[in-house]
């Protein structure tokens, strides 16, 4: 503990860095993603662009043919919600969530309130056997499980199967490689091996810290959702670098990974929705400053499409198309300088036109 404190903008550089968002970096999209930890991905395209704003020369191709190829998956992971992440990280980390999606699946109201007579076990067992007959959408398996307990809630048995069932999101043919109304397999079908069930609570917490940290038990426990992983922790701290923020909080981090320091220049960039560096810690204010939570995480669990302006949340951003032109639009939440705006406009046009390659025109506007 013999470190001086890390300030708020010691820990935004940290994480930035960790994040490839104080540079692009040059690495295989494979890679960049596992150094993720994953990409959100409650919506096909903002994986997309999470890694246009990080690597350099990023095409579309570059995560569709590992898409396509398998080597990267679409599945319900951290905090119960989908990610992509590699074949790779899914095998090793899915086993130590598994106690994250049971605490997820127990703790919904509707669960709670209207499971007492449902066969969990055959359910579970039914679905498997259905979905790996074939692709199931989950209005198939919908279908099926009300066919199953027609006198039971549909919410709590797909619920059941999405936590419990290791599956794999089928990726098609189009842009940004995932439909709206997507079909599922089973995992072990579609990598070709099962999925281990082994827990590695160490493992999930380095490769926390190397993509999030430095960060507290809590931040960790909010990342992954995983109940109980203090004692685990206790267990690390001989291996892991202690250090104390500004209110001497204790803060895990590596001994290798990057302290840039709260001087290190932070250029504009472009998060989109849901990136996980906004929900990535118990306390975000390191990146979103509490007057602007409102606006950054919206109601239904949205999280918007954010710029990053010296380093922190300044604003969001959408794209708006008609009549063959492609805006982007940019709402700061406070007036910009002229460098912050130019370097904006121009990292804007970029992403617009890698957004929509097909529009006839192309701008970027501000919003007051």
């Amino acid at each position: 503990m013999a470190d001086a404190p890390l300030t708020l903008r010691d820990l935004n550089r940290a994480t930035l860095a960790r994040q490839m968002l104080l540079e692009r970096a040059a690495l295989p999209v494979p890679a960049a993603i596992e150094r993720l930890v994953g990409l959100q991905a409650q919506q096909a395209m903002p994986p997309f662009v999470g890694l246009w704003t990080r690597l350099e020369g990023f095409e579309r191709d570059d995560l569709a043919g590992p898409i396509t190829a398998r080597s990267v998956v679409k599945v319900t992971l951290m905090r119960a919600t989908l990610h992509l992440v590699t074949a790779e990280d899914y095998l090793a980390l899915r086993g130590s969530i598994q106690p994250a999606l049971d605490k997820a699946f127990s703790s919904v109201k509707v669960v709670r309130d209207h499971s007492a007579d449902i066969d969990f076990e055959r359910l579970i067992e039914a679905a498997r056997a259905f979905i790996a007959e074939a692709p199931r959408t989950f209005a198939d398996i919908s279908a099926m499980l009300t066919e199953l307990h027609p006198d039971a809630e549909i919410g709590p048995m797909r619920y059941a199967v999405r936590t419990t069932l290791p599956l794999v999101q089928v990726p098609v043919d189009k842009t940004w490689c995932y439909p709206g109304n997507p079909q599922w397999t089973l995992a072990d079908d579609w990598l070709g091996q099962p999925v281990p069930k082994a827990i590695d609570v160490p493992l999930l917490v380095r490769r926390y810290l190397a993509a999030f940290g430095p960060a507290t038990v809590a931040d960790f426990q909010t990342w992954s959702g995983l109940p109980g992983a203090k004692e685990a922790i206790d267990a690390m701290k001989p291996e892991l670098r202690m250090l104390r923020d500004e209110r001497r909080r204790e803060l895990l981090d590596l001994p290798d990974q990057p302290l840039p320091g709260g001087d290190a220049p932070a250029p504009p960039r472009f998060l989109p929705e849901f990136d996980n560096l906004l929900l990535a810690h118990k306390d975000r204010t390191r990146v979103v400053a509490d007057e602007h939570r409102k606006r950054v995480y919206l109601p239904a669990l949205r999280v918007a499409a954010t710029i990053l302006v010296v380093g922190v949340v300044g604003g969001v951003w959408r794209v708006e198309k008609s009549k063959g032109a492609a805006s982007l639009v940019i709402a700061p939440f406070a007036p910009l300088n002229k460098a912050d705006r130019d370097a904006l406009a121009d990292e804007g046009e970029r992403l617009v036109r890698f957004i929509d390659p097909g529009a006839k025109t192309y701008d970027v506007r501000f919003e007051a």
